[in-house]
């Protein structure tokens, strides 16, 4: 074959190109910008990309760990798109589709938030609106009882479904039912919310709550100015937090087996034991650990429950990503002849990782799989602030990011198995089964 040349360059088109495994890579997180409003609230901005386009996440400290009642902080942020004193609903809406952006709400354990994505000539026109939607939520009674009676038809159709069951009663076992992360949505606590709670909450938690401000994309000049004139002079403010107290109550049986539809033809599996958080000492091991049992498609759970067995399409592990305290858990939905099968090999897969020494290329394999997923968050402005949100709102620092990958690059074999025998032993895990 011929070779390829030009002034600068030869090419030998027989040979093949290295291949570099992303473990020899050296991985830089982006770093943040840092500002304070002038009313005390932090800003972390990421400039980069080559798009006009950015992306604005306003976090409140208001999620259903601060309620008195249930469903309180979840239909507050619902409806803060649902009108103001002046305007409606519609009105809302029609002004983020008017210049093409995007906004959503989204509520979480610990945290609230307004998430705008928009061009990013277009945010000067657009702040007023989320200004807006924080200071001025009216929380309409019509609007209200709209969402109560969509929500109760939503819980009634998911509520046939074996895998939404087992997700919400797997957390009441691990947590308590009267813990935030236990809590479950129920038709009568639907019925019981009113207008008087939302606004109480929202007062608290939005007028006068806890904010931070993460910004990222391409961000124009003026971006300070712009966020100080609409949220400079607000009464939030960004308080450090002390990480929550909740009284975990974990249930005394660990075994579950549940009726919940009688025709269908799979069950949904949990397997789940309470872990600590991120800043435990051995939580970046354990992830590393996790990638392996079950956390990618190239796991030995997929390998041997999913192309061996046959018995599910899908099986999964992973740790909660809660700030509190988190949970390891395995989840997967198979036929139901073969529920308990399942539940076996699962078990299998873990005495083997506490007895026997992982080989060095599927160690390899894994440690290539999550760094390189790395390198992919770092790929564009909104992944690098989703690094250092988690991060931030975690109450950790930019050596955490840096620690774990050095974790993943160097863990041994030897650590993985004594990972195993520690925390992968099958009577500390809670087993659910919904057909």
């Amino acid at each position: 074959m011929p070779t390829t040349k030009d002034s600068k360059l030869s090419i030998d088109r027989k040979i093949a190109p290295t291949i570099k495994d992303a473990i020899d890579f050296n991985i830089d997180l982006k770093p943040y910008k840092k500002f304070v409003l002038d009313n005390g609230v932090d800003v972390y901005a990421v400039d980069a990309g080559e798009k006009e386009v950015l992306q604005l996440e306003v976090v409140f400290h208001a999620g259903n760990s601060y309620e008195t009642a249930n469903g309180i902080a979840s239909a507050v942020n619902y409806m803060l798109k649902s009108g103001t004193s002046t305007k409606t609903s519609f009105q809302l809406n029609e002004q983020f589709e008017y210049y093409g952006a995007f906004c959503k709400q989204s509520c979480h354990n610990e945290t609230a938030l307004v998430t705008l994505h928009t061009l990013t000539k277009y945010l000067p026109h657009l702040l007023p609106v989320i200004k807006d939607m924080i200071t001025d939520a009216a929380f309409p009674e019509e609007e209200l009882n709209i969402y109560k009676q969509n929500s109760k038809q939503r819980l009634s159709v998911n509520l046939k479904k074996c895998d939404f069951v087992a997700h919400r009663l797997i957390d009441v076992y691990l947590f308590g039912a009267d813990h935030p992360y236990g809590k479950f949505s129920t038709p009568e606590m639907y019925d019981a919310l009113d207008v008087q709670q939302l606004k109480a909450f929202f007062s608290q938690y939005y007028l006068n709550g806890n904010c931070t401000i993460f910004v990222s994309g391409k961000l124009p000049e003026d971006l300070q100015q712009q966020l100080n004139e609409n949220f400079g002079k607000l009464s939030i403010t960004s308080r450090h937090l002390p990480l929550g107290t909740h009284e975990v109550a974990p249930a005394i049986e660990k075994k579950y087996r549940i009726n919940n539809d009688p025709d269908g033809v799979q069950g949904a599996i949990r397997i789940a034991r309470p872990f600590p958080n991120r800043h435990h000492p051995d939580f970046t091991k354990v992830m590393v650990l996790n990638a392996l049992f079950g956390g990618f498609f190239g796991s030995r759970l997929m390998s041997n429950i999913r192309e061996e067995k046959g018995y599910t399409y899908s099986i999964h592990s992973y740790l909660q990503n809660n700030i509190e305290c988190s949970a390891w858990m395995i989840s997967t939905e198979a036929g139901k002849d073969v529920c308990e099968a399942t539940i076996a090999e699962v078990y299998k897969e873990m005495k083997d990782l506490r007895e026997e020494l992982v080989d060095d290329e599927e160690l390899l394999l894994v440690k290539n799989y999550m760094l390189g997923g790395v390198l992919g968050d770092m790929d564009g402005p909104f992944q690098i602030m989703s690094r250092w949100k988690n991060i931030v709102l975690n109450q950790l620092d930019e050596q955490y990011f840096y620690t774990s990958i050095d974790t993943i690059k160097n863990i041994t074999a030897q650590e993985i198995k004594e990972l195993a025998q520690k925390y992968l032993k099958e009577e500390d895990f809670y087993e659910l089964v919904v057909i």
